[in-house]
């Protein structure tokens, strides 16, 4: 009898918590989103960087990207 009131009491906290829980996944898959696109960002300047120290590119054009990358970037 106190297994099955204890299966009762688990069910009932399990349906009460998940509307509650709905809401994080879009938020989880925000964040992971929001981060993946800030990773890109932080190789496109680390690539950027390597381009103009080897010569590849010219200042202007180092400079005309840097801040290309840095408009569509929270931290840089």
């Amino acid at each position: 009898m106190t297994n099955r009131i204890g299966f009762v009491i688990s069910v009932l906290v399990l349906l009460m918590t998940a509307p509650l829980m709905s809401g994080c996944g879009p938020v989880v898959g925000a964040g992971a989103a929001g981060a993946a696109y800030e990773y890109q960002n932080k190789r496109q300047m680390e690539m950027l960087e390597e381009d103009f120290k080897a010569g590849n590119i010219d200042k202007e054009e180092y400079l005309s990207r840097k801040e290309q990358i840095k408009k569509g970037s929270i931290i840089y």
